[in-house]
């Protein structure tokens, strides 16, 4: 048995049933037919297994390809393309291809919102931010955020590269406990399959060694309908497990793939290397560079220890020229370090609402924004404050 597997971790079933948070990354390969155009049956029962989790109490995030391949059909392009026309292709197949996604929910009650991302929205910090608000507004609000590369505006040095690279990202971004690449093998094994008859398959990865990354084979064959790998999801893997996240590996290309591993289908479970939460206050609280500091009251040091959130009314001064979403230190009402966390709001804003009740913002800023000046989920604490834990 291979060191890495181990009959007492969760299966892909187990994982599955308990996740709160789930991106499902779908190849152009699965959702492309042969003939250039959607395959409709297939995306139809993906789309049901889909709102069952939904209805199940499961987050649902979609990573899709497609567009590409989609708009060279429409286009009339073939063979390997030119940066330009794969743009034009994109902008192209786009369209069509959200709505497609959309058809398929709409029997459902189910509401699509398509994001298309750069490599840059997930590597500054700002942008970073700014679509991680936009996520957690459409999941608060039911629909289900269906993301792809922009490929009309990317060029080959802002490039996820492929899509698998694209979905770990967004489960980082999403804080997903789990992401699903649905491919067309049935996960990693000690070789590649179609070439090594005797490959044993792999059930599950606790750690990606030299030896599991040796195991991968070189990127599929590419073709009209799109690129990838196992080398790709392997550094996808190592991504989103770094992020807390658990990746399964599992085969896309029966009817209803999502029922397939509820049935216990096989598949590879690579094992998360932390939790979202946790890997996120170690972003927060040891990697970003603080760009101003906060100081608050007894009152708001003690709620803070119980796992609130900071409000304007417990912030005693603003220290420091920062912008929306920079990192700002938290200081306690002794002068001392509590911890560090990303403000809702700017410097000059912060100090129009300093001391002030959340409910007063709208009056005295004239917009609406979040009622806390740092929210829970952006605080990562590094004391204990009254004998509580934080």
């Amino acid at each position: 048995m291979n060191e890495n597997a181990a009959k007492s971790h969760p299966t892909a079933s187990e994982r599955l049933s308990v996740a709160r948070r789930v991106v499902l990354k779908i190849g152009s390969t699965l959702l492309i037919g042969p003939d250039g155009t959607v395959n409709r049956k297939w995306l139809s029962g993906f789309a049901t297994d889909t709102a069952q989790l939904k209805a199940a109490g499961s987050e649902v995030i979609i990573v899709t390809s497609g567009a590409v391949a989609l708009g060279r059909r429409r286009l009339g392009l073939s063979g390997r393309l030119r940066l330009e026309e794969k743009q034009a292709a994109a902008a192209a197949g786009q369209a069509h291809l959200v709505e497609a996604w959309q058809d398929a929910f709409s029997p459902h009650g189910v509401c699509v919102a398509q994001l298309l991302l750069t490599l840059e929205d997930t590597e500054h910090r700002k942008r970073y931010l700014n679509a991680r608000a936009t996520l957690e507004t459409l999941i608060d609000l039911g629909a289900t955020p269906l993301i792809n590369e922009n490929d009309t505006v990317a060029t080959a040095e802002i490039r996820y590269g492929d899509n698998d690279r694209l979905a770990a990202h967004s489960a980082q971004m999403a804080g997903a406990d789990l992401l699903i690449l649905f491919s067309d093998v049935d996960g990693l094994y000690t070789a590649d399959p179609r070439l090594v008859k005797n490959a044993e398959h792999i059930p599950h990865v606790n750690d990606i060694t030299p030896a599991i990354e040796a195991m991968a084979s070189d990127p599929n064959h590419e073709t009209d309908a799109g690129t990838g790998g196992m080398t790709a999801k392997l550094a996808a893997a190592r991504i989103a497990t770094t992020a807390g996240a658990c990746v399964i590996v599992a085969r896309g290309s029966g009817d209803r793939p999502i029922n397939a591993l509820k049935a216990g289908a096989r598949a590879t479970v690579f094992n998360p290397q932390s939790t979202p939460e946790r890997a996120r206050r170690q972003w927060i609280g040891g990697r970003l560079k603080p760009a101003g500091s906060i100081h608050i009251d007894d009152g708001a040091a003690l709620a803070l220890s119980r796992g609130a959130s900071l409000l304007p009314a417990g912030v005693i001064r603003i220290d420091g020229d920062f912008a929306k979403g920079d990192a700002v230190s938290v200081i306690g009402p002794e002068n001392d370090l509590l911890g560090q966390g990303l403000c809702a709001y700017g410097a000059i804003d912060a100090r129009l609402i300093a001391g002030r009740k959340s409910e007063d913002i709208e009056a005295i800023l004239g917009y609406r924004r979040r009622s806390a000046m740092i929210h829970r989920d952006d605080l990562a604490l590094i004391v204990r404050l009254k004998g509580k834990a934080p």
